[in-house]
């Protein structure tokens, strides 16, 4: 048996890109062994039977062996169930995609974190509004990673009130203000009330969603740092996150 053999793993491609003359390098999201870096070897061939099947969004079984940043990818196998993403869905693929190769650690087991990224591409793949989508794997996101904010109580120990205005910044409790305020540097004002419907998981609200728009920027702001999501700019054009 090859060293460090894992057989038949559901996982999903985020992204690949050439390797040596005719091999890939892929970034896979896998179920039990969280995100790494496999080498497919002969995967630009053009009779390679791998042609095929490593795509973005489409659920794979896939068996490695080796250890260390690269493992070779031994076999792959399609699982099914998802059409190909095209137009704006696609783009909204891509972004989750991007968000998990910035934010998501390599090597670390993640089985709840697979579970959602197969469930939001698989209801993506369903008639939805797309950025409705978005704003709760962003918020899922943040709470799997260990920075999703605490949103029903304020800074002073206060319950949040729906008639209330708060500031919403990174790492801190939110903060009553007057509704005139305007936000700090890496910050937003929100209303008590779409901070209560945030913290319930209710995103029915029109003036919800816009403003779960805003604090995720915040919080996804401050954790990648200076270097912009080139997804982000695209979707900002695109109506499928029109209010």
């Amino acid at each position: 048996m090859q060293p460090g053999k894992v057989d038949r793993q559901p996982s999903y491609v985020l992204h690949t890109q050439p390797y040596k003359e005719t091999s890939l390098l892929v970034e896979v999201l896998t179920r039990d062994h969280g995100r790494f870096t496999l080498v497919a070897r002969g995967a630009r061939r053009p009779r390679s039977d791998l042609r095929g099947l490593l795509l973005p969004f489409q659920p794979l079984q896939l068996s490695w062996f080796g250890k260390g940043e690269l493992r070779t990818l031994h076999v792959a196998d399609w699982r099914g169930g998802v059409p190909q993403f095209a137009g704006e869905r696609l783009v909204c693929g891509f972004y989750l995609n991007e968000l998990l190769l910035r934010l998501a650690p390599r090597d670390d087991p993640a089985p709840e974190l697979f579970k959602l990224y197969d469930r939001v591409v698989r209801t993506l793949a369903g008639d939805v509004q797309f950025g409705n989508v978005l704003r709760r794997f962003e918020l899922d996101l943040l709470s799997l990673l260990g920075y999703a904010p605490m949103l029903a109580a304020d800074a002073g120990g206060q319950d949040v009130v729906p008639e209330g205005y708060y500031l919403c910044r990174f790492g801190e409790l939110p903060q009553r203000v007057a509704p005139i305020e305007r936000p700090s540097a890496h910050g937003c004002v929100l209303p008590g009330a779409s901070l209560l419907a945030l913290a319930a998981g209710d995103l029915s609200q029109v003036q919800t969603r816009r403003d779960a728009r805003l604090l995720t920027r915040v919080l996804l702001d401050e954790l990648l740092g200076q270097q912009p999501l080139a997804t982000r700019e695209l979707l900002t054009t695109l109506y499928a996150l029109a209010e």
